[in-house]
């Protein structure tokens, strides 16, 4: 640990990165390890992350607001993944760092994939919280998707307040207080600047190289979540060569419902001595990826017939029972 007078702290300033002023904050931590860089969700300012970064305990963690969000101006034009990470890359190398941990939520978790693929040598751990392969991704009911698809929830509290148990699940369908405070904390989100975000994932998918991500990754799920359901996770644990999966007993939003566990299981995995990088050569981490697709996949195929045959099962038992005359 070293002696940092600011550990705890919440710093939050203004830098500009080529050319584009981003809202940056960042948590001051005691640790000696490398900062965590957070990718935050679809229309998320940096604030609703704020009991997240104030559970670390001794991490530095750096968010900033993507262009069109809180208090960063939007872009002149529509962005990719690889712009955003490249904005990250170069706020990491002004705030004098070099190397980091990267964590992304949600939508964030796409951006926190293509950083991890772009800068692999500036990038050590990887962490996935609610996150999907991008477009690939097994989706969410198209009830849930419409609710998405505008700011609106960002931008009326109320109607944040009667769709959140809907979208985000788990403790929000419980407990209304949740609501009442994760909405107070939302700010700042525009109607372009939320579009253009949609438009950056569009299309947008990492299955084609997620086998060839060296990082330890730490992929974290919600089993109660409409939003991203969990057999994405799967996905992603599967494919990426030096992955774990855990699940957790809530929602969507489990790093704003959860801070303290969710804080925990994170710096755990980031303090992890014996989780090092495992090289491979690319025809094994190909074959890993390959393996990864069809167990995957095979097991959902495995439950499906196994319910088949339950039910086949069953049918069977109740035609014995039947009388002869009953019987076709």
């Amino acid at each position: 640990m070293t002696d940092n007078p600011n550990s705890g702290a919440i710093e939050t300033r203004q830098v500009t990165i080529d050319g584009q002023l981003l809202q940056v904050a960042v948590r001051h931590g005691a640790g000696c390890g490398p900062p965590l860089l957070l990718f935050n969700g679809i229309g998320a300012n940096w604030e609703l992350a704020k009991p997240f970064l104030e559970a670390l305990t001794s991490t530095t963690a750096i968010i900033f607001d993507v262009p069109g969000v809180g208090g960063s101006p939007r872009s002149l034009l529509p962005y990719r993944p690889s712009t955003l990470a490249r904005l990250g890359a170069g706020l990491v190398a002004e705030l004098g760092y070099a190397e980091i941990d990267v964590a992304g939520v949600s939508w964030g978790g796409g951006i926190a994939q293509q950083f991890a693929h772009q800068y692999p040598k500036l990038c050590r751990r990887l962490v996935l919280a609610a996150t999907a392969p991008g477009f690939t991704m097994v989706p969410a009911s198209p009830s849930v998707l419409w609710k998405m698809a505008t700011p609106r929830r960002y931008t009326d509290k109320d109607y944040m307040k009667r769709i959140a148990a809907d979208i985000y699940g788990g403790a929000f369908r419980n407990d209304p207080s949740l609501i009442g405070r994760h909405a107070a904390a939302m700010r700042g989100t525009r109607n372009l600047g939320y579009l253009y975000q949609l438009l950056a994932l569009s299309g947008w998918t990492s299955l084609p190289w997620l086998w060839s991500l060296p990082q330890p990754t730490l992929v974290l799920m919600g089993r109660d979540d409409p939003l991203v359901p969990p057999i994405n996770g799967r996905i992603l644990a599967g494919l990426i060569p030096n992955a774990e999966l855990r699940m957790i007993d809530d929602g969507h939003l489990f790093i704003v419902t959860l801070p303290g566990e969710t804080a925990a299981l994170i710096e755990a995995f980031l303090a992890d001595t014996s989780r090092q990088v495992e090289p491979s050569s690319p025809l094994s981490r190909l074959a890993g990826w390959v393996g990864g697709l069809v167990s995957t996949f095979a097991g959902r195929r495995d439950n499906q017939a196994q319910q088949e045959a339950n039910h086949d099962g069953k049918t069977n038992r109740e035609n014995r029972l039947r009388p002869a005359s009953h019987r076709r």
